[in-house]
């Protein structure tokens, strides 16, 4: 089985036709709609008409725009040195500031008229768009001048667009040199970060010791890009009016605050929870404590190795006790070369699901090594990818939901998978998968904990000035002293954790840590949820799916009856984990 995807669904090439024509037909409608802009926003008469034409044109510009980037950045993703999907990339990139001035005029237009309820209901096009309408409008008042986030927006494309490139660049091309067999070899990252979760103790620690000793030759470039592009965020947010970096991240998330420090207090109290189970951890491996390196080690004797298909199967059949739905959906990724599984030298480390509204598909990027882990990778991926198949027939612009509840269907089928898994081994066996499962969990709670401490204090130091690698590695290990506390040995811990994950470099989504965390227990509570309610659920959750582009996220709990403010239900997530912590406990 192809272990490579297929893009040719998107584009056979960059110099294919209809990859040329879709890209005449982007700078036709910047030029039109700018056209149009200068010519139309400028007062309300046929105010209906008008907006009804640029909702319409900006849902289809929009829409081939995502396609023409996200084919040049799938093909570079897996190519960090392909220059052709560079190029075209930036060129995009840079290009789409075009219609920034457009943008920010209807934003205003649509923010300063005061019947907006009349007018949306006094037109089904419009009633359509509605939610998209009324973000507009809260976003409003934070809006600088045309010409300032016309300014802003080219510059991006030389600021911290360009420094995240490069981060991606240094890490998916970055060969760590590792003794084997006698012999000193190069092996990319993303393999040595996979050691991790050897059976045996020396080639962890060994690949723990490679991987560290090689962030060496990276880390001040990292932390130059890191430096930027937070400096960038702040800057921007105090210009536009916000509190700070995180306030802006929670107005994208749709999220409130109140929730955000309720599931905060419900992490805090769970820590020596888990806490508990590193030690108890510890001992099964026969260990004083965990180091850093023995978070993922394997216990008990189940270290079978799946081959990709055999992972297919699983994955298939399992997701088919769900829903014949769920389980079609990722038959048909697998068939149709959906995924890039295997690891090889300049392709990006770790794994996405990236959604091509346009052409009603997704592609998933993993590397794939056989591991159990591998396949609730998989697993989880497709998860995504279900996600925005149950929004494949909703408007463009009805279609993006923020980031806390872009986890939920990820980690609902990983779910899926792991529970199965469960089942069906002996106890000798069932060890091994209950602490696999403990673990995962423990890095989306205790671990995600760590990294939202860890850009809070970077973030608050970045606002004074830039703060060197010593620094960040620093503020790195007291983040996580604070997370695992005496759970792991505090002499091996991991001071370059913020070069090896992608996230602390996206530019327009910081704090891209508690969404993870959000995702875990939102998706525990719907998770029980569908073991008391079974066959009725499917079609529940598919409608929970499809309204995340619309709604906002107290708004998507309260349709499943669930009170997202009361701390009660994260309590009742977390009581989920307990309960096989319990069991784990016990062995």
């Amino acid at each position: 089985m192809d272990l490579v995807w297929s893009l040719d669904d998107i584009y056979k090439s960059f110099d294919s036709e209809e990859f040329n024509s879709d890209l005449c037909t982007f700078y036709k409608y910047i030029e039109d709609i700018n056209k149009w802009s200068d010519d139309n926003l400028n007062s309300y008469d046929n105010c209906k008409e008008k907006i009804e034409y640029i909702l319409i044109n900006y849902n289809d510009f929009f829409d081939l725009f995502m396609k023409l980037i996200s084919y040049a950045q799938l093909t570079l993703s897996a190519d960090a040195k392909n220059k052709k999907a560079l190029s075209v990339v930036e060129k995009l990139e840079k290009d789409m500031t075009q219609i920034t001035s457009s943008k920010v005029k209807f934003e205003k237009y649509i923010g300063e008229i005061e019947n907006i309820e009349d007018l949306i209901n006094s037109s089904n096009v419009i009633k359509e768009y509605s939610f998209y309408i009324q973000e507009l409008r809260n976003k409003y008042k934070y809006l600088l001048t045309q010409k300032e986030e016309m300014s802003i927006s080219k510059m991006k494309n030389t600021g911290s667009d360009s420094w995240t490139k490069l981060q991606e660049l240094l890490t998916s091309t970055l060969m760590v040199d590792i003794e084997e067999d006698g012999e000193v070899k190069k092996k990319p990252l993303s393999v040595i970060r996979s050691m991790a979760y050897d059976k045996d103790s020396n080639t962890r620690r060994k690949a723990y010791d490679a991987e560290l000793k090689s962030y060496e030759k990276i880390e001040e470039s990292s932390a130059a890009a890191l430096n930027s592009i937070k400096g960038e965020a702040i800057t921007l947010c105090k210009l536009r009016g916000y509190d700070g970096v995180l306030q802006k991240t929670l107005l994208d998330s749709r999220l409130d605050e109140k929730i955000l420090n309720t599931l905060m207090e419900a992490i805090k109290e769970s820590l020596p929870m888990f806490r508990m189970f590193y030690n108890k951890k510890a001992k099964m491996l026969g260990l004083n404590k965990l180091a850093f390196y023995d978070l993922f080690a394997p216990v008990g004797e189940f270290d079978k190795k799946y081959t990709y298909e055999e992972a297919r199967d699983y994955i298939v059949n399992n997701f088919r006790t769900f829903s014949d739905e769920l389980a079609d959906f990722a038959d048909n990724a697998f068939e149709n070369k959906w995924i890039d599984a295997k690891p090889r030298k300049g392709k990006r480390g770790g794994a996405f699901c990236e959604n091509i509204h346009a052409v009603k598909q997704s592609r998933i990027l993993s590397n794939f090594t056989g591991q159990f882990n591998d396949v609730v990778t998989l697993a989880h991926e497709l998860g995504h990818g279900y996600h925005d198949y149950c929004l494949k027939d909703e408007k463009y612009l009805n279609s993006t939901y923020p980031m806390p509840i872009a986890e939920t269907a990820s980690i609902f089928c990983e779910t899926i998978v792991k529970k199965a898994a469960m089942k069906e081994l002996e106890d000798d066996k069932l060890i091994t998968i209950l602490e696999n499962d403990i673990s995962d969990n423990a890095q989306v709670i205790v671990d995600i904990y760590s990294r939202f401490l860890f850009e809070s204090e970077m973030i608050k130091r970045r606002e004074e000035g830039s703060v060197s690698v010593e620094e960040l590695k620093e503020i790195m290990v007291e983040a996580q002293k604070n997370s695992y506390g005496d759970g792991l040995d505090e002499n091996y811990l991991h001071p370059y954790m913020w070069i090896c994950k992608p996230h602390y470099y996206y530019a327009d989504e910081n704090f891209y840590n508690f969404p993870y965390a959000f995702g875990l227990l939102f998706s525990k509570g719907l998770y029980n949820m569908y073991l008391n309610e079974k066959d009725s659920f499917a079609d529940k959750y598919n409608k929970l799916l499809s309204i995340t582009g619309r709604k906002n996220i107290k708004e998507i709990g309260d349709t499943m009856g669930i009170d997202l403010e009361d701390i009660e239900f994260w309590r009742g997530s977390i009581k989920v984990i307990e309960e096989d912590i319990n069991k784990f406990m016990k062995i």
